[in-house]
C-alpha cells in the first residue's frame, strides 16, 4: 500500500472534525476560547536524511517541518513532543535540537526515548508532534480555494534539492536549504486573514498544488514558467517536483492586500477533468507529481 493508499483507508477512522477528513497537514481543535493547531510528522534514515548526516542537522530539520505545518496554518508554536531512537550520536542530536528550540523559541514539552533496531545498526527512525495556537480564524486549510483565486507562492523552490545533491555528492556547495529549512512562521500568520487556502510545500510543488486542487473540488492551471527557482534552468521540471523546501503555496483573491509581495504561478478554476494543468498538460492523478511514500512491495 503506498502513502496516499493508506491515508484513503483511514479516513475511515478520522470521525472528528478536528482531523479536516485528514485533507490538511494538521488537525484544528476548537477548546475553549482556543483553537489548537496540532501536527506530527516523521523522518527516516535514508528517507528524509542521509545516512550519517550531522546529527544536530537531523534534530533541526525534524523539528522546523513540523513547525512548517503549523506556519502554514497561521499558528504560534507552544510546544513540540519528541519521540526520538537513540542513535550513533545523541550529544550531537540534542545540540542542534537545542539550536533549533532557539531560534523559534518554542519549549520541548516531552515525549518518548526508545532504543534502536538491530542493536542500534539498523535505519534511525525520529517523530515529533507540534503544538500551535491559531492566531486567525478559521484557520487556513488544503480545501478553501475557490475558482477565480490566484495562486501564489511565497519563494523560490529547488533550493533543497540542489543543497541535497551537494551534501550527497561531497561537493562543498551551499547545502542549507536541505540540511536546516527555515519554517515561515511569521509569514504565514501575517498571510492567514488574507487567503482562502494554504499549506507548505514539502513534498513537491506540482504534487501540492494537486493535493490543494482535490481537496478544494477545483482545477489548478499552474504556469510553470512563472514558478521562481532556485536551481539552474534546465533543472526546472525537477526543481517542480522536488520537495523539503517548505515555501507557503496559498490561493487568494486576485485584489487581496497580501502583506508581501508573493509570485503569482497560476490561478484557480472551476472543477474540470483534472486537478492540476501545468505546462498544458492535465494530471488526473498524482502519480510522478512528486515525493510520495511507497510500502513494501
Amino acid at each position: 500500500m503506498n502513502e496516499a493508499g493508506f491515508i484513503a483507508a483511514l479516513r475511515a477512522l478520522a470521525h472528528d472534525p478536528a482531523a479536516r477528513g485528514l485533507e490538511d497537514d494538521c488537525a484544528v481543535l476548537d477548546l475553549g476560547g482556543e483553537t489548537l493547531v496540532l501536527t506530527h510528522d516523521a523522518m527516516a534514515e535514508g528517507v528524509h536524511f542521509l545516512p550519517g548526516q550531522d546529527p544536530a542537522d537531523v534534530a533541526w530539520k525534524l523539528v522546523a517541518t513540523n513547525l512548517s505545518d503549523l506556519a502554514a496554518k497561521g499558528a504560534e508554536p507552544l510546544g513540540v513532543l519528541l519521540g526520538y531512537m537513540l542513535g550513533a550520536d545523541d550529544t550531537r542530536f540534542l545540540a542542534g535540537l537545542r539550536e533549533v528550540l532557539a531560534a523559534f523559541d518554542t519549549p520541548l514539552l516531552g515525549g518518548d526515548t526508545i532504543g534502536g533496531t538491530n542493536g542500534g545498526t539498523g535505519p534511525q527512525v525520529l517523530g515529533l508532534t507540534a503544538l500551535g495556537r491559531a492566531t486567525h480564524r478559521p484557520v487556513p486549510a488544503r480545501s478553501g480555494a475557490r475558482p477565480g483565486d490566484t495562486l501564489y507562492l511565497t519563494g523560490p523552490v529547488g533550493a533543497a534539492m540542489m543543497g541535497y545533491e551537494a551534501l550527497r555528492d561531497g561537493t562543498g556547495a551551499d547545502s542549507a536549504a536541505y540540511r536546516r529549512p527555515v519554517p515561515l512562521l511569521a509569514e504565514g500568520r501575517a498571510l492567514a486573514p488574507h487567503v482562502h487556502a494554504m499549506m507548505d510545500v514539502s513534498d513537491g510543488l506540482l504534487l501540492d498544488s494537486w493535493r490543494m486542487a482535490r481537496a478544494s473540488g477545483v482545477t489548478i492551471a499552474l504556469d510553470s514558467d512563472a514558478v521562481p527557482i532556485a536551481a539552474p534552468e534546465n533543472r526546472r521540471e525537477d526543481a517542480l517536483r522536488w520537495g523539503d523546501d517548505y515555501q507557503l503555496l496559498l490561493a487568494a483573491p486576485q485584489d487581496a492586500p497580501l502583506p508581501f509581495p508573493c509570485a503569482a504561478i497560476g490561478r484557480v478554476l472551476a472543477p474540470g477533468g483534472s486537478p492540476l494543468i501545468a505546462g498544458g498538460i492535465a494530471y488526473a492523478t498524482a502519480e510522478g507529481l512528486g515525493y510520495q511514500h511507497r510500502g513494501a512491495p
